[in-house]
């Protein structure tokens, strides 16, 4: 009965916020209700978790409103930069570098300051909005794919490190650079060409994003409520659904393990990745579930910090994010599986 609720639960997490407005708009509460419920359903309740809920969104929510404010403080600034420069490249050329940078160096500047950096040099760079919000997703999927690279890019990347730290992979700050880079680098790159392409084929006159700071300080720490929230919702339900992944899910062939690890769209990958990873499993095994985590992770707001940052801040809603991010995702999938299979032929 307990697993039937949660199927259940999973499958309103996944499709009530495309249906139900107010869902959509109020994301944050309906995720942590999701969690509160997914915790009592499976009477995961401990103070260990309530002390982890309170704790664990502290970072990211210090950072957004810490980043928000300095931000805040030179916002006259950013905007004549960015169009200088713009200018002088041309769009294409500035958001495929734009990406590539984000991207590849997340993995040292952490996936949060590069999707607070992003959120703010998106608004303004005075582009139609349907292709503001396809490049911001794909700046996503490539700070994700950069931010696993060493254990201080994110906490999948810092969980997993610490997992694997003991025999036999005896992994250190290099190992996760040393099996990922090489998909990493190759998914950036097509990820900044094709947000290169996307903005030299935009069209349109509707208006672009705009960051959400014209309630200054008091946007701020709103904003840093909601991500709060949104974190803490992640928490629950990664707790809630611990002890299904690691019944169901964690000895499965890495074909498997990549594929379910879409439920990463709504679900924080790094409490799977702790769940999931395990020194006993292959290497394969290993890469597969994490590839599988880390990029279906772009695909929804909830599955990824730099989505929650990116789409709060430049108010993007879930109907928007998935109606490119999804059948972006399944396309990065797909190539990856082929990559990796090949790799290790």
């Amino acid at each position: 009965m307990t697993n039937i609720l949660l199927l259940l639960l999973l499958t309103a997490v996944f499709l009530l916020p495309f249906i139900l407005k107010e869902a959509e708009e109020g994301m944050e509460y309906f995720l942590f209700g999701a969690g509160l419920l997914a915790v009592t359903i499976t009477a995961c309740w401990s103070q260990k978790l309530i002390i982890e809920t309170l704790l664990t969104p502290l970072k990211i929510t210090a950072a957004v409103i810490v980043c928000g404010i300095i931000f805040e403080v030179f916002a006259g600034k950013i905007g004549p930069i960015v169009g200088r420069v713009s200018a002088k490249t041309g769009k294409p050329f500035f958001v495929l570098i734009m990406i590539i940078i984000l991207g590849l160096f997340s993995s040292i500047f952490t996936a949060i300051i590069s999707a607070l950096i992003l959120s703010e040099v998106m608004g303004h760079m005075n582009l139609p909005r349907k292709t503001e919000i396809n490049i911001v997703i794909l700046a996503c999927f490539a700070i994700g794919m950069g931010a696993v690279l060493t254990p201080v890019g994110e906490p999948l990347s810092t969980i997993v490190t610490e997992k694997l730290s003991v025999e036999p992979f005896n992994a250190g700050f290099l190992f996760l650079f040393r099996e990922f880079w090489i998909y990493s680098s190759v998914i950036i790159i097509l990820l900044a060409a094709a947000g290169a392409i996307i903005t030299a084929c935009g069209n349109g006159n509707d208006e672009g994003l705009k960051e959400d700071k014209r309630g200054g300080f008091k946007s701020i720490a709103m904003r840093g409520f909601k991500v709060y929230l949104f974190i803490a919702g992640l928490v629950l339900l990664g707790a809630g659904y611990t002890p299904f992944v690691k019944t169901y899910v964690s000895g499965l062939p890495h074909y498997m393990l990549y594929w379910i690890n879409m439920v990463s769209a709504v679900l924080d990958n790094a409490t799977l990745a702790a769940a999931e990873i395990s020194p006993a499993m292959s290497l394969l095994q290993i890469k597969s579930a994490m590839l599988g985590l880390i990029i279906s992770g772009g695909m929804l707001i909830p599955g990824n910090i730099p989505n929650i940052i990116c789409a709060g801040k430049l108010g993007i809603k879930p109907k928007e994010w998935a109606k490119f991010a999804v059948p972006a995702g399944l396309i990065i999938l797909c190539f990856s599986f082929i990559a990796v299979i090949f790799v290790h032929l």
